[in-house]
C-alpha cells in the first residue's frame, strides 16, 4: 500500500458508518453490553461532525443479552451460541458497510466483537492487516483458556487456531487473518498458553516494555510498517484497557503500567496520519465501574484523534 498517497484520502471527509454491537457475555463482568450507548452520550456524533466527516445512518446489531440455556457441564467456551450468533450478525453488517463504501466505525461491547468484525472485513481485503492495541493479547484457546470468556480469544480465532470455531462458520466471512499482518501493541498482560502461541507463529508483538524502551512513535512507526505491508486494508482494534486505569478505570480487566494519556493519543494520531486505516473498533468501556463516565469521554476523545483531530 502506498502510504503518501492514502494519508491524502484520509485527511478528507469520510463517510462513517458507525456500527453499535452491545454485546458483554464474551467478558467476565457485565456493563461493557453498555459500551456503544455510554460512547454516544459522550458526545462521539458531535465530535464526528466537528471533524466535517459524515455519517451514515447508524446500525445496531442484535446481540442476545443474557444465555439462552445454562453452559453444559464441562464446556469450555462460555455463551459459545450467544458469541457465534453475534459474530455473524456483525460479520453481516460490517461487510455491508464496506460494500457501501463507508469507514466502519464500530463500538463495542466486550472484544468478542472483533470476531465478527473481522470475519466481514476479510471478505473484502483479503490479505486483511490488523493493528491490535491491548492490554491482553486475546490468544487464547479451548485449550489454554483459564476462564473460558471468549473476549480473550478473538486474534486465536482469526488466525483459524480454535478447533470449535472458524471463519468456516460464520456465513460471508474471509479467509483467516495472515499472521505476518497482525501487529500487537502495548500488551502486558499474556497467559503462558497465549506466549508460546505467539512465539511459535512469530506474531509481532509489542509490549508496554517495548514502549519504555523505543517510545512509542518508533513502536507504532513499526506496526504501522508489518500491518501496512503487502496488506489491502488494515484494521484497528482498539481496547480501551490498553490505556492505564488512571486514565480509564471503567474496563473489566484493568493492568497497571499501560498507555499514558498522551501515549494513546500520539499512537491514533500516527495511525491517522498514516493513511493506511481502512476501520476502527473501540471496545471494552465499562461504566458499570465508572459512574462518572470518565472511559467513555476518554473513548470518544481517542477515537476523534483517530478520525483527524489535532491541537492545531
Amino acid at each position: 500500500m502506498e502510504r503518501e498517497a492514502k494519508a491524502v484520502v484520509q485527511k478528507q471527509a469520510m463517510k462513517l458508518q458507525l456500527i453499535h454491537v452491545p454485546f458483554g457475555l464474551g467478558a467476565g463482568r457485565a456493563g461493557t453490553e453498555l459500551g456503544p450507548g455510554d460512547i454516544l452520550h459522550a458526545g462521539l456524533v458531535r465530535q464526528i461532525r466537528n471533524l466535517g466527516h459524515d455519517l451514515a445512518d447508524d446500525v445496531w446489531v442484535s446481540c442476545a443479552d443474557k444465555p439462552a440455556a445454562a453452559p453444559a457441564p464441562g464446556e469450555r467456551l462460555k455463551h459459545f451460541a450467544e458469541v457465534a450468533e453475534m459474530s455473524r450478525n456483525v460479520c453481516t453488517e460490517v461487510s455491508a458497510a464496506v460494500e457501501s463504501g463507508a469507514f466502519p466505525l464500530i463500538l463495542g461491547g466486550d472484544h468478542s466483537i472483533a470476531i465478527g468484525t473481522m470475519a466481514g472485513l476479510a471478505a473484502h481485503y483479503p490479505s486483511l492487516g490488523v493493528v491490535w492495541i491491548d492490554a491482553h493479547t486475546d490468544m487464547n484457546t479451548e485449550a489454554t483458556t483459564h476462564s473460558g470468556n471468549m473476549h480473550g480469544m478473538s486474534l486465536a480465532i482469526a488466525l483459524g487456531k480454535l478447533r470449535s470455531f472458524s471463519y468456516a462458520d460464520i456465513p460471508g466471512a474471509g479467509p483467516s487473518i495472515k499472521k505476518g499482518n497482525i501487529v500487537m501493541v502495548a500488551a502486558r498482560d499474556i497467559d503462558p498458553g497465549e506466549r508460546e502461541l505467539i512465539r511459535k507463529e512469530g506474531i509481532a508483538c509489542f509490549t508496554m516494555h517495548d514502549i519504555d524502551r523505543l517510545g512509542i512513535h518508533a513502536v507504532m512507526e513499526k506496526a504501522l510498517e508489518i500491518a501496512g505491508s503487502g496488506t489491502d486494508g488494515v484494521h484497528l482494534s482498539f481496547d480501551i484497557d490498553s490505556v492505564d486505569p488512571v486514565e480509564a478505570p471503567g474496563v473489566g480487566t484493568p493492568v497497571r503500567g499501560g498507555l499514558s494519556y498522551r501515549e494513546a493519543h500520539f499512537a491514533l494520531e500516527l495511525l491517522a496520519e498514516s493513511g493506511l486505516i481502512t476501520s476502527m473498533e473501540v471496545v471494552e468501556v465499562n461504566s458499570l465501574l465508572d459512574p462518572s463516565g470518565r472511559t467513555a469521554r476518554l473513548a470518544v476523545e481517542l477515537i476523534a484523534s483517530m478520525l483527524g483531530k489535532r491541537i492545531i
